[in-house]
């Protein structure tokens, strides 16, 4: 099978660890080959804690993922996240020497390197440039620059930055368990790839993200990314605040918000109880359901709050910067009962749930990975697979452009070759002529002579 159609996403989350491999299909869909999951040890809020127990994870997750596709996996594209990234801002142009020529890739991608080379604060890098809009020769909102004549280029960037050492130990992760890393991408921009339609994207939207660890948001507005933010909590506090809230260790808090847990107090009666297990011949304990959700409530509507103060930030309350899409929940933490009725009561905003199913193929076998859970696993190869693609085009056609040169310039050979020969003939008819011309006269001497 050919490697360039198969793509394998890593998403090293704060609770899971999937690998997930797929390709395109001839429609354009994508189909999931195969996928792997292991419980994250060694990861607390995005970033690597714990080098050794992080690669065994790894190493688990990419197995399962193996054994369930029957292929080998090489190279992964792995997703980042961590309350280390912060996004920043940034305007630059460039002079272009011929302003005849018209703008192509290559002008783009001296631009965007130029941008990579800002001087960050000490112990950050740039993770993702990403270009905005454009302005060409003073002439401003410009979408797609390439094929336009101008001298001097201008772009606004969203420019997203991350700790240089967490970047490494994911990298060092990733190597020790026998992988190549093939490309860096932001979870969020990966999550927002897998379940926003470019009509939501055009229109103004907001992707929340809720992980284990961490909450990812990623704004788009007129298709382009305008905002993104991660904030420094997720699931796993609200899973802390039950264990601690009803004294029950962290596996049993875990079941309890996932089977019985709700976002919205109202929704429970006071005399619904649960009743779990005591440890080692303990009574067991009674909760009742009303105080399980509004323990659940209290961490929710502080997790919305911080999100909604991102939003906020962005100023999606200007005419201009309207989220007509509104809000799209995903991430493990969106399958919380009842969240999406508590956003939309906190924010005042459309809200929806979003499954990554957008851009993978039908099967009875995609059930679960239609999970919001693994919406940044579907991103993440959903990229590597289009990144891929434009390779394959850029190679094509340096290729085809090869070609009509080698063409051109054999065309020109056998050209320059004819007019050689024809050349040649010219100076023998020449000679010829010289030659018989000079028989005839010598001739004619020696007929004089006689």
């Amino acid at each position: 099978m050919e490697k360039e159609n198969i793509a394998v996403g890593l998403d090293i989350g704060t609770t899971k660890i999937v690998a997930m491999i797929g390709k395109k299909n001839e429609y354009g869909k994508m189909e999931i080959l195969g996928i792997g999951k292991a419980k994250s040890l060694g990861v607390h809020r995005g970033v690597v804690n714990n080098i050794t127990q992080t690669i065994q994870s790894i190493q688990q997750a990419v197995q399962d993922a193996e054994t369930s596709s029957g292929m080998q996996i090489d190279e992964v594209v792995v997703g980042i996240a961590g309350q280390h990234i912060r996004s920043l801002q940034h305007s630059d142009y460039i002079t272009r020497s011929d302003s005849d020529e018209v703008i192509d890739d290559d002008d783009i991608e001296r631009l965007c390197n130029q941008v990579h080379k800002l001087v960050m604060l000490p112990g950050e890098e740039i993770i993702h440039v990403l270009p905005q809009d454009y302005k060409v020769d003073g002439q401003a909102e410009i979408t797609e620059p390439i094929g336009m004549y101008g001298g001097r280029l201008e772009a606004n960037f969203h420019v997203v930055v991350g700790q240089v050492s967490s970047i490494r130990n994911i990298g060092r992760c990733v190597k020790s368990a026998g992988l190549e890393l093939s490309g860096i991408t932001l979870e969020p921009l990966a999550s927002a790839n897998a379940v926003l339609s470019q009509e939501e994207k055009e229109a103004g939207v907001a992707l929340i993200d809720i992980g284990g660890g961490t909450t990812d948001l990623a704004i788009f507005k007129d298709g382009i990314i305008r905002h993104t933010a991660v904030i420094p909590f997720g699931g796993n506090v609200i899973t802390e605040d039950i264990k601690e809230g009803c004294s029950i260790i962290e596996k049993q808090a875990e079941l309890l918000k996932i089977k019985f847990g709700s976002a919205w107090p109202g929704e429970n009666k006071d005399n619904e109880i649960v009743s779990i297990p005591g440890l080692r011949g303990r009574e067991p304990k009674e909760i009742t359901l009303k105080n399980l959700s509004k323990i659940i409530h209290a961490r929710a509507v502080e997790i919305i709050e911080q999100v909604y103060l991102e939003i906020k930030n962005y100023g999606h309350e200007e005419q201009k910067k309207k989220l007509i899409a509104g809000i799209v929940l995903t991430g493990g933490g969106a399958q919380l009962q009842h969240l999406k009725q508590l956003v939309e009561y906190i924010t005042g905003m459309d809200t929806r749930i979003g499954f990554p199913n957008e851009h993978l193929a039908g099967g009875d076998s995609n059930k679960e990975i239609t999970s919001p859970m693994y919406a940044t696993a579907v991103g993440l190869v959903l990229n590597s697979l289009q990144s891929k693609e434009k390779k394959t085009n850029a190679n094509r056609a340096m290729a085809t452009f090869d070609n009509s040169q080698e063409a051109t310039a054999t065309e020109e050979m056998e050209t320059s070759e004819e007019d050689v020969a024809t050349q040649t003939e010219e100076k023998t008819e020449k000679r010829k002529g010289f030659f018989d011309r000079w028989a005839e006269k010598f001739k004619e001497f020696l007929d004089n002579a006689e």
